[in-house]
């Protein structure tokens, strides 16, 4: 079996030998491990501190137009809504930074 066989058809990717691809390697994943270290610090900040260990002064006021407590809100809903669009926002940066770094899947094409 080829290897582009193998690979389903993909044609086949070069060798990554050379200084500046290695620089260009590691300067990527240096950047999505900086982006998934800020969002995650963002999810523990709403789902933990906000939602369990200030829950009881956040509890304090109420999310506008309801009558319920910010802590609980964060802990019942917020967490999970700031989780989902944080979903979107790593999606968009990655998209972002494989277009700036020439990897995205459309360049395949």
């Amino acid at each position: 079996m080829t290897d582009q066989a193998h690979h389903g058809g993909a044609r086949e990717r070069p060798s990554v030998t050379d200084p500046e691809t290695v620089a260009r390697h590691d300067e990527y994943w240096r950047r999505n491990i900086r982006y998934v270290g800020i969002l995650l610090a963002v999810w523990f900040t709403v789902s933990y501190l906000c939602g369990i260990v200030f829950a009881e002064p956040l509890n304090a006021f109420t999310v506008p137009g309801t009558n319920f407590p910010v802590g609980f809100w964060f802990a019942q809903q917020g967490a999970i809504y700031v989780f989902v669009v944080e979903i979107f926002v790593y999606v968009w940066l990655m998209n972002r930074l494989d277009r700036e770094f020439q990897v995205d899947e459309g360049s395949d094409a």
